[in-house]
């Protein structure tokens, strides 16, 4: 059995903060993964959906990750995203996470095509698991046909498993399916599985799944840490995370969690997105947070 690098625990995908103009604001990304560290997080995914990853050049996101690592954010507390539609791409995001020590990879599968066969998306992984030819390498498949159209299915999973079981050590799904995730839990023995909800994070607990890595935590971190870690008053923080995390749900993710950021902190810059993403109109920023005040937002979670 594997002793996989990368710890079981509560994790935040970050959201990616920028600059007016659109470049990546490496200041605050640094302090914003320091704060979540600091709030109880096991650890922070960095270039996930969350953080806009996909809107970023190769070289963007290597940059992000080097000055984290410099900044003194453990490489080993770090699951980066590195998968892409081109092949190179992927290759060279996963070299340089490998060359700093994350404690792992997060992989969309290539997801511009889609009713891709099984052994297409095999042969994807198979390539780069051969050609990167790094013991240290430790996959995390990403689930999430909501947004790619390309399900990572248990065939697949169980194929990879066969072939390369010292290099797929798991999986994100945040395909909302709470069935689908203690299904492969009980199925396949040495793969981590992590929600992409908080809202599971009991059920989570219960079962003995890895964890949970979420978006909205990005504003929930201190509550949820307390849910995973500790066990009193597990019902009533459940319910905390699920109330914060329905309202802002119910928003474009990112644009409502950036809009409560820039207004929480007094930092309009947190407002900044790549293209296709907008900011909120103030009626609706307005009306977000009318919402979160009736749950208790901020004095009850930052």
């Amino acid at each position: 059995m594997n002793d996989w690098k990368l710890a079981h625990g509560f994790y935040t995908a970050t959201l990616t903060p920028l600059k007016d103009d659109l470049q990546i604001d490496n200041k605050k990304l640094i302090d914003h993964c320091t704060y979540l560290l600091e709030c109880g997080c096991d650890g922070i995914v960095l270039m996930g959906t969350t953080g806009e990853a996909n809107s970023f050049s190769v070289a963007e996101r290597q940059d992000a990750l080097d000055r984290v690592i410099s900044a003194g954010i453990p490489a080993q507390k770090l699951l980066v995203g590195t998968g892409c539609c081109a092949l190179p791409d992927s290759l060279n995001l996963t070299r340089h996470a490998l060359s700093k020590g994350v404690g792992g990879v997060l992989m969309l599968p290539p997801f511009y095509y889609k009713n891709v066969s099984v052994d297409g998306l095999f042969y994807s992984f198979e390539r780069i698991i051969n050609e990167i030819n790094d013991p240290l390498l430790e996959i995390y498949l990403y689930h999430f046909p909501q947004m790619s159209s390309m399900p990572i299915e248990f065939k697949l999973i169980e194929k990879l498993l066969n072939h390369f079981p010292d290099h797929i050590a798991g999986i994100k799904d945040s395909g909302g399916d709470w069935q689908n995730m203690l299904g492969m839990h009980e199925k396949f023995s040495n793969f981590r599985v992590f929600a992409g909800t908080e809202k599971l994070l009991t059920n989570v607990k219960k079962n003995g799944l890895a964890g949970c890595i979420s978006a909205s935590t990005n504003i929930s971190s201190k509550v949820a840490a307390k849910l995973f870690h500790e066990n009193e008053n597990q019902k009533t923080l459940q319910n905390k995370l699920n109330n914060l995390r329905d309202i802002v749900s119910s928003y474009p993710m990112i644009s409502a969690l950036k809009m409560v950021l820039a207004r929480h902190l007094a930092q309009p810059e947190w407002l900044n997105m790549r293209p296709p993403h907008l900011p909120l109109k103030k009626e609706a920023a307005d009306k977000l947070f009318d919402e979160l005040e009736v749950v208790g937002f901020p004095e009850e979670f930052l």
